[in-house]
């Protein structure tokens, strides 16, 4: 959004700033959005089993890694363990992983508790 120049009038000794009413409510809905999101923000921020994930580890599914891997890496775990855990072969983990199998429900289910994410977070 441009912002142009504003006239600037002086009343009873205050500045102010006048601007187009278009101008006007653009702004302020910019400032009621900004509210809006510290207020999600805010909320999440206390919620303590709301987990904050790094930007990096977003980036990295959004750009086509596979999910499973990121947590998996991001949770430190070894393929093996992990497969282990989720009481799957370690070659249907891999398999998953490197986008060979989709997974089938059950499996992300254990693969999701075994990295304490929900099955959302996998697919």
């Amino acid at each position: 959004m441009t912002i142009s120049d504003p006239q600037i009038i002086t009343l009873g000794g205050e500045e102010y700033a006048v601007v187009p009413r278009v101008e006007y409510d653009a702004l302020r809905n910019a400032v009621e959005e900004d509210a809006m999101d510290a207020a999600l923000m805010q909320r999440a921020l206390e919620d303590p089993d709301q987990e904050l994930v790094p930007f990096d580890l977003v980036k990295r599914i959004a750009s086509g890694e596979n999910p499973v891997r990121v947590w998996r890496t991001y949770r430190g775990r070894k393929a093996g363990e992990l497969a282990a855990t989720a009481g799957i072969a370690a070659s249907y983990l891999s398999d998953i992983e490197n986008g060979r199998k989709p997974g089938s429900v059950n499996a992300m289910k254990r693969i999701a508790t075994a990295l304490s994410v929900s099955v959302d977070d996998l697919i």
